[in-house]
């Protein structure tokens, strides 16, 4: 088992988890080396094992209704908390009343808090006076690094041998992150060396090495942030592959992302992440997605650089009609389709293994 570099979490998703709005928990639930995840906190679900209620595969991470009945587990367990974890990511990236409430129950048992939202807890006059009194950390993980520390984009992507990989997608909270690491992984596991670049606070709690938080950059950064992020991963490690994680998507409404990505991470092909039955744009109803054979266009328009698979999102899809699902996507756009959630990235290694070579030929 992987040793976590910071501690023990008890991940709070309370009203969220299996929606979209709990897509850190999600992402914390499935990997991290970051922590040792020992619970999940969302009443609606307490009693279940989170990977089933996620996933349908059992992790053996306990969901439970109360912060209280976290710290109260892990202590039956001989396991002490460290750290309370914000696994929420609403709309806007707010802190509710509520989950402010839950913040400083956490506070008062002595957990260390992380929060990746957009409300900085450590500016809070109350729950810094709180947390110092408590003798616990509150980190703002969206908290960008000072501007004389932020990259102003260079060139130096140029230099870049590893086979670079954007897995963007056709909208919002719709998987990219996770089909990402899944990518990572099976890369690793076929014998080759990779490295992510997370570009969102929920990367960096999995423990990305090399992660920027782009929806909190100033936007005369962002471009270089995104350059240095991927020259220090191939830098650092050398890899084979890098995999750019995306954000938003090219034409949702609230969330358009990937331009910058596309521009400054300059990368060679992009997967394309798409769900299938999801008809409007992620909390926009009325706003409906682009077509796919569009939005692949509109990626290879702007980029110059194929788009080589679509990875699925299998949401509101019944298990027995995923394959199909794959295949008329495939129909519609030539391009072969791959639910990585359930088989795995060994096929879609697969269609990268021709991009991969000509890379390794390059770096000889």
């Amino acid at each position: 088992m992987t040793v976590p570099r910071d501690g023990n979490a008890v991940v709070y998703c309370e009203g969220a988890f299996n929606t979209p709005n709990g897509k850190t928990a999600h992402g914390l639930v499935r990997f991290t080396e970051r922590y040792r995840v020992l619970s999940v906190v969302d009443s609606r679900h307490a009693g279940r094992d989170a990977g089933e209620v996620l996933d349908g595969v059992s992790t053996g991470v306990p969901v439970v209704a109360a912060i209280e009945d976290a710290v109260d587990a892990a202590k039956r367990d001989g396991i002490d908390a460290t750290h309370f974890v914000m696994g929420l990511a609403p709309d806007g990236g707010r802190l509710s009343a509520a989950a402010r409430d839950d913040v400083k129950r956490a506070i008062v048992f002595g957990l260390n808090v992380d929060c990746g939202l957009h409300d900085f807890l450590s500016d809070d006059v109350e729950l810094a006076a709180l947390a110092a009194r408590h003798g616990v950390t509150l980190r703002d993980v969206r908290r960008t690094p000072p501007r004389n520390e932020l990259h102003f984009f260079s060139g130096k992507i140029e230099e870049v041998t590893s086979l670079t990989v954007a897995m963007l997608g056709t909208d919002s909270a719709i998987g990219k992150r996770t089909s990402a690491w899944i990518l990572v992984h099976g890369l690793r596991a076929a014998g080759y060396a990779a490295e992510l670049v997370g570009t969102g606070q929920t990367s960096w709690m999995q423990g990305a090495r090399n992660t920027i938080l782009l929806d909190s950059l100033i936007n005369d950064f962002v471009s270089g942030e995104i350059e240095h992020a991927v020259w220090s991963a191939w830098k650092d490690t050398g890899p084979d592959v890098i995999v750019i994680e995306g954000q938003g998507s090219l034409m949702n409404p609230a969330y358009p992302g990937g331009f910058e990505i596309l521009a400054a991470g300059r990368p060679h092909v992009v997967v394309l992440q798409h769900a299938p039955a999801r008809k409007d744009y992620d909390g926009f109803p009325g706003y409906p997605i682009h077509p796919l054979p569009r939005q692949v266009e509109a990626i290879e328009v702007i980029s110059d650089r194929p788009v080589v698979a679509i990875t699925v999102n299998h949401e509101n899809i019944p298990p027995e009609e995923i394959a199909g699902a794959c295949e008329g996507i495939t129909r519609e756009t030539g391009l072969p389709a791959f639910d990585l959630l359930v088989d795995g990235a060994e096929d879609l290694i697969g269609a990268l293994k021709p991009h991969i070579e000509v890379h390794a030929k390059k770096r000889r």
